[in-house]
């Protein structure tokens, strides 16, 4: 007589493995069309709010300066964007003990990463003087997050930004972006563009922290990991965020959690320190 429980276990078979990856495959196409979905939801709600973002933000009255208080947050845009995609995560910022978060423009007739990240400079230096700290942090969404990478490591930056965190910022250049090839912007944001490029030689003396949130269905990220940061000198921590879209990054409350916490760390290794999780 069989003993219940100690039947022997079955192998998988090749018609069992195929139906796993079938099973798999679906789960990951349904995620997929629920991230689609979303970002779209998001987009027409941004459109309502994007005239609101158009002018350049004034400076925000600056109390006395705190030098033993947090520093500074710049959040800096995607292409074809502008301050308006930050609405949320400010406000979760600020509600979360931020003092000074300030959310910059550049102009959409932009033709080279390089002149806005100058640009980014002239912010950070002029966000320094008013608030009395001598560093910043910046939250980059796509285009936004290269940008600033570009004035750190290339601009000297690391000197006056501790932490840079990106989102769905084509680190490696996407391959979506020959679609789009006619702005010159895009064109820098291929795989093999003069900036990227530039962003791949050594920067030995980079002091800056770098955390890129990247997502496994980021629709314009292609594919999805050029999105982390991968290069021997810097210090980085890619965060995989699971079944969020590209333009839902910015948005999700999960998210900007992640990124108060990658603000507040207070220690990083010269290392991939890898993490992940998931949005429902």
């Amino acid at each position: 007589m069989r003993r219940r429980g100690l039947s022997r276990p079955r192998l998988p078979t090749a018609q069992g493995h195929k139906g796993a990856v079938a099973v798999g495959l679906i789960f990951d196409q349904g995620s997929r069309v629920r991230a689609l979905a979303l970002d779209l939801a998001i987009l027409a709600g941004h459109l309502l709010l994007y005239p609101t973002g158009l002018r350049q933000e004034r400076p925000p009255a600056t109390p006395p300066p705190d030098l033993h208080g947090q520093r500074p947050v710049l959040l800096l845009h995607g292409f074809i964007d502008n301050r308006s995609v930050f609405v949320l995560l400010r406000r979760s910022l600020l509600r979360h003990g931020r003092q000074h978060v300030e959310a910059l423009n550049y102009s959409p007739l932009t033709c080279d990463l390089r002149t806005a990240a100058a640009l980014l400079a002239r912010h950070v230096e002029d966000a320094c003087a008013r608030t009395g700290h001598s560093q910043v942090d910046i939250v980059g969404h796509s285009l936004g997050g290269l940008i600033a990478r570009y004035y750190v490591q290339r601009l000297g930056g690391d000197v006056r930004v501790h932490s840079l965190v990106t989102l769905g910022t084509p680190h490696s250049g996407t391959h979506v972006a020959p679609l789009l090839s006619a702005h010159p912007l895009v064109r820098q944001m291929c795989p093999n563009s003069e900036v990227i490029t530039e962003l791949r030689q050594p920067a030995p003396e980079c002091r800056t922290r770098f955390v890129s949130f990247w997502s496994d269905v980021d629709q314009l990220m292609i594919p999805a990991e050029v999105a982390r940061i991968d290069h021997p000198d810097l210090i980085f921590r890619n965060i995989r965020v699971s079944g969020v879209g590209h333009l839902a990054l910015p948005v999700r409350s999960a998210v900007a959690t992640g990124i108060r916490e990658a603000l507040d760390a207070a220690n990083a290794t010269q290392t991939d320190t890898s993490g992940a999780f998931s949005v429902a």
